[in-house]
């Protein structure tokens, strides 16, 4: 099999979340575990750290790789879901695997798979634990799929565990509180372990405190052991200042490449754990940070996260998709000047598509539209329910119609803000 024919066999053989959804959820490690031990448990022959979180742990583990990366380490980095290639998923110094990798270890695995019947994400944690060990990179920054007590990246025995935060996602499978969803969430964190928690919530602290009393795991809430400051928005780029709790500067003029208001939260994140990883004998100088920060998506090739991809009309997509992701697109969109503001958005099935809705801005134009996956909720579904909340707009068959017709409509002084989904997002990059 070439490439494609690999690509197309894991599509059609193993039953893939982003496209069918819950029923592709394994609610086990077994085929997991069982895969590495038939490759040798390649997962226990690199050092990891291990993101979990709702919203921001892309981001924050994109930013991490980008800082070990620019200080010389080889810098392993596992994400999903993946917007344009397969590759992107599993990543070294920035550079995807190699297509031969993926057409041989699934040649290779092929018995294997056929014998166990693995999830598409089972086989891709697998692939990239296999390619991390294969090349012995330093360190590997692994983002957790889905939730985190179950999720298949959860058979690592990590350097350092961290949670961005806590948001309703995914209900029907990690439960319907923000405790609850904590505790699938918490399940990453390993006995002795230090754990950062990007954000302070009063629902949740308490799972995570009780969890670290319980596992002996030094605990650290990076929003309560610093802050930012000065922020400000020019040029592409988001520079701010952080000092720790007592005001005193850390870093003054930090500037990112990522310049979402929110990613505010993920860099104090960031902070907070190499500041834990700097005892652990890392060598990473504040000529590495800030020099990783100002370049994050040219490093890792991170792409969807308040992205421009157009001007006159200024046109930003953003793979924010569910209440607080939207909450935080809607902060930005509030943040940035336009005359007109028009919406290319599409959802799939399983969010929370009226808590989302309720969100969106009445005087705004909207151009609803479906991605191509069976998840998809179709655009007229989508446009009738959006009517409820005095949204008004027509609806297309796809994404690219979508924005066509938007950018056909828009005058230069007006925005046009894709999202509501990954996936749109993907069609549109």
């Amino acid at each position: 099999m070439d490439y494609a024919q690999t690509l197309d066999y894991l599509y059609a053989k193993l039953p893939m979340f982003t496209r069918v959804g819950a029923v592709a959820y394994k609610n086990d490690l077994h085929n997991t575990v069982a895969m590495c031990e038939k490759l040798g448990n390649p997962q226990d022959k690199f050092k990891s750290i291990h993101i979990g979180g709702t919203n921001g742990k892309g981001s924050t583990s994109h930013m991490l790789a980008a800082v070990f990366q620019q200080a010389g380490y080889k810098t392993g980095l596992y994400t999903s879901p993946h917007l344009k290639d397969f590759r992107e998923r599993i990543r070294i110094n920035g550079e995807m695997v190699p297509q031969d990798f993926v057409i041989d270890f699934v040649a290779q695995q092929a018995e294997t798979i056929e014998e166990l019947s693995p999830s598409f994400f089972e086989v891709t944690v697998a692939m990239a634990f296999s390619y991390f060990a294969q090349e012995q990179v330093d360190i590997a920054i692994i983002e957790v799929g889905l939730g985190g007590r179950l999720d298949s990246t959860n058979i690592i025995s990590p350097l350092l565990s961290v949670i961005t935060n806590i948001s309703l996602d995914h209900t029907n499978m990690l439960g319907n509180t923000l405790a609850e969803i904590a505790g699938e969430k918490a399940g990453i964190i390993k006995p002795g372990i230090p754990v950062v928690i990007g954000e302070r919530q009063s629902q949740t602290d308490h799972v995570f405190i009780d969890k670290a009393l319980e596992t002996g795991s030094p605990l650290y809430f990076a929003a309560e052991q610093m802050m930012i400051h000065e922020v400000k928005k020019a040029h592409d780029l988001l520079t701010l200042s952080v000092a720790d709790s007592e005001g005193h500067n850390l870093y003054r003029d930090l500037q990112l490449d990522l310049t979402g208001l929110y990613q505010l939260k993920n860099v104090l994140t960031v902070i907070q754990s190499l500041q834990i990883l700097k005892k652990l004998d890392y060598t990473i100088t504040d000529v590495s940070l800030y020099a990783a920060l100002r370049q994050v998506k040219q490093l890792t090739g991170l792409q969807g996260r308040w992205q421009t991809i157009g001007t006159c009309p200024l046109i930003v997509c953003d793979t924010g998709h569910n209440i607080a992701g939207i909450e935080e697109v809607m902060r930005n969109i509030k943040d940035t000047p336009y005359q007109q503001l028009h919406i290319v958005i599409g959802m799939v099935k399983d969010k929370d598509i009226s808590g989302v809705l309720k969100l969106l801005p009445a005087n705004a134009i909207y151009y609803f539209c479906q991605p191509n996956l069976e998840r998809a909720l179709p655009a007229t579904e989508l446009t009738e329910m959006a009517a409820k909340y005095q949204l008004k707009g027509n609806s297309f068959n796809s994404v690219s119609d979508a924005l066509d017709f938007a950018k056909a409509q828009a005058t230069k002084d007006d925005m046009i803000f894709v999202g509501g989904s990954t996936f749109v997002v993907a069609e549109v990059l």
